[in-house]
Order: structure tokens, then sequence, then C-alpha cells
């Protein structure tokens, strides 16, 4: 909870990115680059949550500890479990589609809730409480984002600040334990019939904390901003800070290929980039350029066809195009969208604005196998029947051209030597 309020109050301090609002203050999705780094992360803390929460008994001596231990393993994992799964039916309610970044968020709240009274609930009220933690970072979040309009980009403050703060109230509702200490006996939770003691012990606790930790932090990040500053320069926000922090492109950079740049170094300075297995022009293979009076492939129609479609359906037109005796195409992951705008998408609540879909775009140029032939097979293959199913262009092609040979016409299409 210390950790989330204190995320509250930098946030508000700093500021949100540029263009995480409108001019009318309305929230702008801004999706994080990696979900599959985000949910191994997220993974990890699960796993050491075990030893966060099993580890806070000191000692693992003796039956009753050992008891207790398997206690603590079970309701940290159950309360993580149901905090996830309610979370993703949440978001799937709300969102038609299940949210996987506030799902993750959701594994993360279960965690953070259950860790204050984790040996002292049953399985019972450990599944409640998970589920709770989940209602409340899903509607946390946007409350935070969308009403109080301060940029968390990853949710600590609904995670950590709301759901440690819940996860400690719930002690006082959910705790099935009567337990000594120095200055005498705990009672037992409202819903354990030790009524309202300890909640009222729990709630001193957290909102002396909280307040406690807001004038702390509230000074703390004003005297940073005041002096050496808090937040990166506009350009370098724009820019990026792994080039003007580290000197990188990106966080990448390293995991190029020396070939690949030094290619690019070298076209960059004006010379010719290496091509394995260059030939001299002279020594290229004899050519005949077909002309309108040298050769009678000059009736040979060409035409260009265009197939825009889902990347899934990719494979299955290559193959049966394969078959008709169509072996050269040009294949390119693109984005875009038909008259239907494509589809509305949520991150964490809010509606992503761009419509951009990922599509794959077949360019193949045919000359002796007739044009309906392709697009009745290529009909057949992509058709679904739901919208986005793709788009097919036909072109008339003038003239083609082999860079390597110089054979101009049909038999720049062929490839015998």
């Amino acid at each position: 909870m210390v950790g989330g309020v204190a995320s509250f109050v930098g946030a508000k301090i700093l500021g949100p990115r540029l263009g995480k609002y409108d001019e009318n203050g309305k929230s702008r999705a801004i999706p994080g680059h990696n979900l599959t780094n985000a949910a191994l992360g997220v993974f990890i803390l699960w796993f050491c949550w075990f030893g966060f929460n099993g580890g806070s008994t000191v000692s693992a001596e003796g039956d009753a500890t050992l008891v207790t231990l398997g206690s603590i393993f079970f309701t940290t994992n159950l309360a993580a479990a149901c905090a996830t799964v309610a979370v993703m039916i949440i978001t799937w309610v709300r969102y038609k589609k299940p949210d996987v970044s506030m799902t993750l968020n959701g594994s993360l709240a279960g965690l953070v809730a259950i860790t204050a009274g984790t040996d002292l609930v049953t399985p019972v009220g450990a599944a409640a409480i998970g589920i709770i933690a989940g209602f409340i970072v899903v509607f946390g979040i946007e409350f935070i984002d969308k009403v109080l309009r301060v940029d968390d980009p990853v949710g600590a403050i609904g995670v950590h600040g709301m759901c440690g703060a819940s996860g400690t109230l719930m002690v006082g509702l959910f705790s099935a334990t009567e337990y000594s200490y120095a200055g005498g006996t705990m009672s037992k939770g409202l819903f354990y019939g030790g009524g309202l003691r300890l909640l009222g012990i729990e709630a001193i606790g957290v909102f002396s904390v909280i307040a406690w930790v807001t004038v702390s932090m509230f000074l703390v990040f004003t005297l940073i901003n005041k002096t050496v500053g808090l937040r990166a320069s506009r350009e370098d926000e724009i820019m990026g800070l792994d080039i003007s922090e580290h000197g990188l492109e990106s966080a990448y950079a390293d995991f190029v290929s020396s070939d690949y740049v030094n290619t690019f170094a070298v076209a960059a300075a004006g010379e010719a980039a290496p091509v394995n297995g260059t030939v001299p022009i002279d020594k290229a293979l004899p050519v005949q350029i077909l002309t309108a009076t040298t050769s009678a492939a000059s009736d040979i129609k060409f035409t260009k066809i265009e197939i825009i479609m889902k990347q899934n359906k990719f494979e299955a037109l290559k193959n049966a195009l394969d078959k008709v005796g169509i072996t050269g195409m040009t294949v390119s992951n693109v984005l875009g969208y038909g008259i239907q705008g494509g589809r509305t998408e949520f991150y964490r609540g809010i509606e992503v604005e761009t419509h951009l879909l990922p599509k794959v775009k077949v360019e193949i140029v045919i000359s002796r196998i007739p044009v309906r032939t392709v697009i009745d097979i290529a009909k057949k293959v992509l058709y679904t029947g739901n919208i986005g199913d793709g788009k097919i262009f036909i072109y008339d092609v003038e003239n083609i051209v082999k860079v390597r040979t110089g054979e101009e016409g049909y038999e720049a299409l062929q490839d015998v030597e």
C-alpha cells in the first residue's frame, strides 16, 4: 500500500505523459510494447510471492509452523487465481473481449490483497478476497485514469495502493483466527463473530499510514522537482530515453546483426552495399529483349493481382496457388482497415483509438494462367463470411524487366537459365 500511495503522489506531481489526454480531458490508451514480457514478469512475481508470504513465518521448524506454511501457500495462490479469473470475466463482459493486460494486473491484485491476512483466513475467505480485489483493480484503475486523470502506466496505484489498503481492511472482515501477541489477544474478523474491533484497528493502521506516506512523499517529490527536476524534457520524452540516456535507437539495438548494420552503414555512406553472388552485366545470361516487333510473346497479357487478407489465411492461399503453377509472389505484412473502420479495442478500460488491423498483402504477376482462376481460388480460400475477409485488386501491367539478366516481357517471368 505504501508503494501505491507513493506512486499516486509522484504521478500526480509528475503529470501525464504527452498525448495521454486530449483537449477535452478524455483518456487515450497507450498500450505497452511487449505483453509477453509483462506476462512473464507477472508469473515471476506470482512464484516469488510464495517466498514473500511464506517467508514471513521467519522459520520452517516444527509441525505447527509447517502447517501454517502450507495454509499460507494455499491462500496466497487461491486469492491470486480467483482475482485473475474474476478480472478476465469482468473485462470480457464490459469490453466484449478479455483484456489480457488488465487480467495480469488482476493476478497481482489478488496477491497484494491476500498478503496482510494470508495466515489468518480460510480458503473461502481467500477466494472472496481475491474476487473482491478483482473488482477493485478494474474499476479502481479506470477511476484513477478517467476521473482523477492521474497517468499510471502500469496500474501500480490500483494494484498496490487500492488493493493493499482493501486487503488490509479485509483482515478485519475475513480473519478466522484468534491469536495472541505481546499486547494481548486479537479477536477474529467481523464475518467470524469477532465484531468491529479488528476492523477498526486495521482501519486506523491503513489511514494513518496513508496520511504519513502522502505528506512525506509530497515533500520528497516536490523537493526533487524544484531542484534536479522530476521529469525528462519534452524533446527527450518524444524521442525516447533509450536515445537520450543510453545512445540506443531502442532497447533492442544490441540484438541487431552486425552484418545487417554494416550493410546499411555502407549504403548510407554512398557506396554500393555488398550483395552476395553479384554477376557483372557483361557476363549475365544472354538476353533477347522481346518487343512488339520481334516476338509473338508481346501478345501475352500481363496482370498484377494484389490480395489483402487475414494473416492466418496466408499458408492456405500460398499452397492453393502453388498447385496451379504460381510460385512467385511478394508478401508484405501491412496495417489497414476497410469501410467498417476496424474493430474497437480496449486497453485497461480505455478505448484504443487506432483502427489499423494487421493484414497480409500478396502481390503476384501472371501471364498464361487465367486471372479468373486466381480470383476463384482466392475467394474460395479466404472466404469466411465475416467482415475483414479481404479484397482482391486487379491491375494491367505494361511490361516486366528482370534486373539480373535484362530480359523483358514474358521471358522476364521465367527462371530458365
